[in-house]
């Protein structure tokens, strides 16, 4: 691995100057909510129009300020280089892998290459060969491949393309045989849903919005269907509330319906949010010929089914919390569903089950304790279970693309072990490196190692903490240390290699994950414990995460910054706001840190489920107790604070954290900086390295100026 060979400027040099940063001068307006009783002020509220000019003029003015600083951190392009060269290093990133006909599509990404494309072999061992390059679709434009879904002959490939992080996505058709682009148009999309057994139609997503900024453009959403060659404006909504009201399907609800091609005597319709419970309805194929779909009720919420349904012969499976708080897989009758009287076909477990996948002749079912994976298989015709012994340790997952076979994909990682893809077959229960594998040693990483520990809690839960760091570190609180968590939707953060962390712990930096309440390590109860009323158990999960770090000698309050992204903004700006003196700095990365105003935004009426409404009083004080700009105050001495938003992002609007890096701004009595990055050229996340790799390596850099890295402080 590259060393870093800078000029190093004395500590005491930076902090002076920050302390004579000037930030761009910053309105407060007369703008107060009223909610049972209490009245919350929101003198920011003016910067939510993002269409105004003088919002416009604001952030421009922060995002200069912020470029200007970290432009003058020589680590920080240095650390885009690095990763740049690791990635060369890389093996190739295959996703949406699909076999359809004998042809096996996919989306490839080679190492140190900026975007996929993607590709299809004639059978498994055929040669590959380029279907589409989404570089020569719009010049000038970076387009990605959003999603793939071919059609059941294998004659056709629906894809979803996007450019600059928005997320929202253009569908075009492509003929596989002549690899062109059919005429057909639709936008804006959040994508296509399965085809039809004619092979010559597809359902996909569809609104009334065109704007993907309005406000609305997440409410009333519906599934058409679309027939190649005919207008897109005569596509066919078949399942909406507008041609179904008799379900009573919410504005904020998605409907995506499609059919299972291993179960082709059904359509089958879920209704999306942010919830887990599965809302889903049925019908026979053959309603397609009626004017208006009869529906029928598959489940409701009611019957808690989580992470995943399968359909076989005259069941239906799914699994559940429903007396099982580390979930059961459950089965009942396909004709007459009854979930309160489900056969338990296996029993709750110590570790938590994750996902349930098919193969022709099996149910494959992920288990995890929080770091390690295992997988369990049980027979669809003799009903017997039996355990699957895997060729390494780490976190698991399985596809099974072919669903005609037994031959399934299984995918193995852990925090400094690079993912190892198998093909297994599940009727021999064997193993064998895929031909999507490519095993790859990365320079400088070879004495990096992993912890596990748990750490005590405010109220005696003990929290999982990961730790990433080199070989025989000093514990004596001299390492820069970057925590970072999430804590929401029921999301564990499992282990996986990435190669920035790696990277930082090879520069000596500490990288911890804590494993708040919210995500699902310990299973739904651990889910539930951070989620509405309670979710201040996240953020004080991650604050006591961070004193172990202290007390263990990894680190000092000096040392330690915290990030969180889009949920995650909760946990950072409310740990910060309850313990300013634990950190010396924080990034809220796209994050959701003005709660109260969340569902005002046009991905917040969606998430009400997870996060609650202002609507209803109890939620809405557990709306106030999550809120970062609400609860900063005057003349605290703050960490050095960096918010970052994407102008394009769909998801969290760059407002959230503008809102917050305004509000400390003015109340700080450090003298630490408190930026704001705007990226132009960004939404929540993007697939184009480039634009990935420094948008992190900006915000890593902030953070080791911060703590004192001597690689990272500023040039003056």
């Amino acid at each position: 691995m590259k060393k870093f060979f800078f000029s190093i400027l004395p500590l005491l040099i930076a902090l002076a100057s920050q302390a004579q940063l000037s930030y761009p001068a910053t309105k407060t307006v007369e703008a107060k909510d009223t909610y049972f009783g209490k009245t919350y002020d929101d003198p920011y509220r003016w910067l939510e129009n993002l269409k105004d000019k003088e919002v416009a003029t604001w952030f421009k003015a922060q995002a200069e300020l912020t470029d200007g600083l970290l432009a003058k951190i020589p680590g920080r392009d240095a650390l885009v280089q690095e990763w740049l060269a690791l990635d060369k290093l890389k093996p190739a990133a295959y996703s949406d892998i699909g076999f359809e006909h004998g042809r096996v599509f996919y989306k490839k990404t080679l190492g140190g290459e900026n975007v996929g494309k993607l590709y299809f072999r004639e059978g498994w061992n055929g040669a590959e060969q380029l279907l589409f390059d989404p570089a020569s679709y719009k010049t000038g434009v970076v387009t990605t491949i959003q999603s793939i879904v071919p059609s059941w002959d294998g004659k056709h490939v629906v894809i979803g393309l996007s450019s600059g992080g928005a997320e929202w996505s253009e569908l075009r058709v492509l003929d596989v045989g002549r690899k062109i682009l059919l005429p057909e148009s639709i936008y804006p999309s959040e994508g296509p849903l399965g085809w039809l057994k004619d092979n010559q139609s597809f359902f996909y997503d569809a609104g009334k919005i065109v704007d993907i900024k309005s406000i609305e453009i997440e409410l009333n959403r519906k599934t058409r269907i679309h027939k190649l060659g005919t207008d897109t404006a005569t596509d066919r909504d078949i399942f909406s509330d507008e041609s179904n009201p008799e379900l009573g399907i919410t504005a904020k609800e998605f409907p995506g319906a499609s059919i299972d091609e291993s179960y082709p005597d059904y359509i089958i319709g879920f209704l999306q949010t942010v919830q887990n419970e599965l809302r889903v309805f049925y019908a026979p194929v053959s309603e397609l010929k009626n004017k208006k779909i009869k529906w029928a009720v598959l489940c409701q919420p009611l019957d808690n089914l989580v992470r995943g349904i399968a359909f076989n012969g005259d069941y239906v499976y799914a699994v559940t919390h429903t007396d099982a708080p580390k979930y059961k897989v459950v089965r009942t009758s396909v004709k007459h569903p009854d979930w309160s009287h489900a056969e338990t076909i296996i029993p709750e477990q110590a570790d938590s089950v994750q996902s349930i996948t098919k193969s022709r002749h099996y149910l494959l079912i992920v288990y995890s304790d929080g770091v390690v994976g295992r997988l369990v298989k049980y027979d669809l015709a003799s009903g017997k279970t039996s355990a699957v012994k895997l060729p390494m340790s780490g976190t698991v997952g399985v596809s099974c693309p072919d669903w005609k076979t037994d031959n399934c994909l299984v995918n193995i990682t852990g925090w400094t072990a690079p993912l190892t893809i198998y093909d297994y077959d599940a009727r021999k229960d064997t193993f064998a490196k895929s031909i999507f594998n490519t095993d790859v040693k990365y320079p400088g990483f070879e004495n990096l190692v992993s912890e596990e520990v748990q750490v005590p809690g405010h109220d005696g839960a003990m929290i999982p903490l990961s730790i990433i760091h080199q070989k025989g570190i000093s514990l004596d609180g001299s390492n820069c240390c970057i925590l970072t968590g999430y804590g929401a939707y029921g999301i564990s953060l499992d282990p996986a290699f990435s190669i920035r962390n790696c990277s930082l712990a090879a520069h000596g930096v500490v990288v911890g994950i804590a494993h708040v309440r919210g995500g699902s390590e310990k299973g739904e109860a651990w889910y539930r414990a951070g989620f509405k009323t309670t979710k201040p158990n996240t953020w004080k999960d991650f604050i006591s995460c961070a004193e172990y770090l202290i007390n263990k000698g990894y680190t000092s309050p000096q040392k330690l910054a915290g990030t969180g992204t889009s949920a995650g903004g909760i946990l950072i700006s409310r740990a910060i706001t309850e313990r300013p003196d634990l950190f010396a700095a924080a990034v809220c990365n796209v994050g959701c840190a003005n709660a109260m105003r969340l569902e005002f935004s046009p991905n917040g009426p969606v998430n009400t489920p997870e996060f609650g409404t202002v609507k209803d009083p109890v939620e809405c004080q557990g709306l106030y107790e999550m809120d970062g700009v609400a609860h900063v105050q005057k003349s605290v001495k703050y960490p050095a604070v960096m918010g970052v938003g994407g102008w394009n992002d769909p998801r969290v609007e760059p407002w959230e954290p503008g809102k917050f890096v305004a509000a400390v701004q003015a109340a700080t009595a450090s003298g630490k900086p408190v930026l704001m990055k705007v990226n132009y050229d960004n939404g929540h996340f993007t697939e184009e390295k480039i634009v990935t790799f420094k948008n992190f390596a900006g915000q890593f850099a902030f953070l080791l100026w911060q703590t004192g890295h001597k690689d990272f402080q500023p040039v003056k």
